[in-house]
């Protein structure tokens, strides 16, 4: 007789082998609950009004003597600002008490299977080009090729996803139309903390939602903001960023892009993060003429030097490679066959210059190494025992299959 998957749940709870009733509950909470990890369901939908003619972003300053600047620079802005819908299949797993095998001779070939479900969220981008090219984050469009794109007039239209790279969280889409308003794209590497900061994005679902605060600071590693496995550098605000927010504009005072509006610590209140605008930029273009972008890396991994980790790491060096410095950028691991190994750099080097600009942490090691191309020659400026050496090492590309090293 067939059973059906309660009647095996049953059974599950009278053999006292936990895991059917905890999955059970899980489907149920997902059943009822809209609300998705990293992606939420709008709650409210903008009544938006029929479709006119196309907004054109004047190139204008911003007039800061108006006390309204924040609302002029989001009136500039807003209209190249749009909402990303995406759906991907995600496979409900059956819990291992099911695969034990004495349930399989049990139940025979009744047993419960894997169910796909969908996972439907809503995110922000905006739109660099008049013909169509949007940016957004990575993790917004995660695990689809296709997303829903609806413009602040109310057009809608299919993007095709060109491009994710997952080490960056940045993304571009691709929609068929033209004479689109577009951003102005401002710069990121002079901004200073203390600065006006103004988020645009779908927060909650909630369309066209303008926030402002402060630069709060910048040049975060992605340690800090708890994300170890990113690349980038982000800038810090308190401008309000909820789920929704992703993918969106943060601006300074004039209405320009200084970055993209992504991590949130789910532990804090008032901070939110954002990719700097030339490292999206740089991985956009890639991304649109590629595919995929190709981050340069050395193959090591970093630690900046203290009493207590030279100590440590002189615990774990040979007396050839004592690290005599008190300070720097001290090399703790070489990864076999990297660009690092091959150019003969070592564990216990101390990292003075990277292609002749000094650098005092790992930060800006990598940041040095990111911002040059694969295959080009580097030097490396380096403290070897005592003795100062250059070395010239051609960075690879960064092994997305999952290398931990560092830079």
């Amino acid at each position: 007789m067939s059973l059906s998957f309660k009647q095996a749940t049953l059974y599950v709870t009278l053999l006292s082998i936990g895991g059917g009733m905890g999955w059970l509950g899980n489907r149920y909470l997902q059943g009822s609950n809209n609300l998705e990890t990293g992606l939420v369901l709008p709650v409210v939908r903008q009544q938006i009004p029929p479709y006119a003619s196309p907004p054109v972003l004047e190139n204008r300053a911003v007039d800061r003597s108006n006390p309204n600047f924040i609302a002029e620079a989001a009136e500039k802005v807003g209209p190249a600002v749009v909402r990303i819908d995406a759906s991907s299949k995600v496979a409900n797993q059956v819990p291992e008490a099911f695969k034990n095998p004495l349930f399989r001779r049990f139940f025979g070939e009744n047993l419960p299977q894997p169910e796909e479900r969908v996972k439907r969220g809503t995110g922000s981008g905006f739109i660099l080009t008049s013909d169509g090219r949007i940016v957004t984050n990575a993790h917004v469009v995660s695990g689809t090729d296709t997303v829903k794109v609806t413009l602040k007039d109310g057009r809608e239209f299919e993007g095709k996803v060109q491009g994710v790279d997952p080490l960056t969280d940045v993304a571009v889409v691709k929609i068929n139309a033209k004479e689109l308003p577009q951003v102005a794209l401002g710069r990121s590497d002079n901004i200073v903390p203390g600065q006006w900061a103004i988020a645009i994005g779908n927060p909650l679902g909630l369309d066209n939602t303008v926030t402002v605060g402060i630069i709060s600071a910048t040049g975060r590693s992605s340690a800090q903001v708890g994300i170890p496995d990113k690349r980038v550098r982000f800038i810090q605000t308190d401008a309000a960023i909820n789920p929704g927010n992703s993918g969106g504009p943060l601006l300074n005072d004039q209405g320009e892009v200084i970055g993209i509006n992504t991590a949130i610590r789910a532990d804090a209140q008032g901070l939110g993060f954002a990719i700097p605008i030339e490292t999206a930029k740089r991985v956009s273009d890639q991304l649109f003429a590629k595919g995929k972008a190709e981050h340069p890396y050395l193959g090591i991994q970093m630690v900046s030097l203290t009493a207590a980790t030279k100590a440590e790491l002189n615990k774990q060096l040979d007396n050839n490679n004592k690290i005599t410095l008190d300070q720097g950028v001290a090399v703790a691991r070489v990864v076999e066959n990297s660009p690092a190994q091959k150019a003969d750099l070592r564990p216990g080097d101390v990292i003075q210059k990277v292609d002749g600009i000094a650098v005092n942490t790992p930060g800006d090691v990598q940041e040095r190494v990111e911002n040059t191309v694969v295959g080009k020659e580097l030097e490396v400026e380096i403290n070897r025992l005592g003795q100062v050496q250059k070395i010239k090492v051609r960075p690879g590309a960064f092994p997305l299959s999952g290398s931990s090293a560092g830079g």
